[in-house]
Order: structure tokens, then sequence, then C-alpha cells
């Protein structure tokens, strides 16, 4: 169980923080923006948890303590002990995405992100996974990482666009290429 008593320790003000295994890095180096864009994603998910229903409501909580898994996975360097993130929480994303996506009709044209406000707010949650997915591929470009962890940001991103489509009850907001011209 984590216990947190005291929030500010004062350990970063020279701008290091500590790994889940204790190690001291600089807040630049790449795990630790990899952390923070999952963290953003994350927050970014809660905004959108205001704007929907119960069924998604209880589906973007999963997510989200996932997220904290991933958190986790990530603090710890290399892929022996702590906690990491699962392929079966990356095969409960796919199964959610097809049941999602098994309801809409096929798209005609690539999606404006909006429509309503559930929908405009998984669109910026799915460009903030994206993101820490990113960055999260460049962190494994350098050091090993649980091989999970690219996958399961790749599974969300598409989620949460799935996710987006039916909040807009299949009225998607289309791209109309050229339609300005």
């Amino acid at each position: 169980m984590v216990k947190l008593d005291v929030i500010t320790t004062r350990g970063g003000d020279a701008g290091q923080t500590s790994l889940g295994d204790g190690t001291r890095v600089p807040k630049h180096a790449l795990r630790v923006e990899a952390l923070g864009a999952v963290d953003e994603a994350n927050a970014a998910i809660g905004l959108l948890r205001l704007h929907t229903a119960q069924d998604e409501d209880a589906m973007l909580a999963r997510i989200q303590n996932d997220l904290f898994d991933l958190g986790a996975d990530l603090s710890v360097p290399g892929t022996e002990g702590g906690l990491r993130i699962s392929a079966a929480q990356c095969l409960r994303l796919e199964e959610e995405l097809a049941a999602l996506n098994a309801e809409l009709p096929p798209l005609r044209s690539f999606v404006l992100p909006g429509g309503t406000p559930a929908a405009a707010h998984a669109h910026l949650a799915r460009t903030l996974a994206r993101r820490a997915e990113r960055a999260v591929v460049a962190l494994a470009a350098e050091e090993v990482l649980n091989g999970n962890a690219v996958r399961y940001l790749n599974r969300l991103s598409d989620h949460l666009f799935v996710l987006s489509r039916a909040l807009n009850m299949g009225q998607d907001p289309l791209w109309q290429p050229g339609g300005n011209q």
C-alpha cells in the first residue's frame, strides 16, 4: 500500500526526482517525461469522466487505475520486480473497444475532434494518450521496458477514439476534404 504523509519534500528543488526504486534522476529524463505524459492522459480522462454515464464512467475508472499501474511500471527501471502493466489489461481494452465499435456505423471520412462535450473530452484524452505513447516509445528506444507499456497506450488511444464515436452516438463531425476551398 502507498502511504503519502508528506507531499512537499523539497527533494526536487535541484531538478531531480526519485524513481520507484529510489534512483535519483533529472526531471528532464526520458523516463520522467514518459511518467508525466501518462499522468497528463490520466488527468484528461478524469475530465472526460465528468461527462459520461455509468457504464462509460466505470470503464474509464478502470483505465485510470490501469494508468497508475503503468506509472508504477515505468517508475521502476527494467522488467523485473514491481508492479507491471499486464497483457490481460491490454486485452480488456481490446475487448471493450471491439464491443463499442460493433455498435457504430462505418466511417465515411476522418472524424474531426468534437461533437458532444463528452466526445470532445475523449478526443483530448486520446491525443494525450498518443503523446504518452510517443514518450514511452522514446524511452523504450533507450532502455529495456515491459512490452505491454507501449501496447497498452496504443490500445488506449484506439479505445478513446472509438469511445468518442460512441459518445457522439454515431453523429461524428466528419472532415470534408477541400470543403472550404
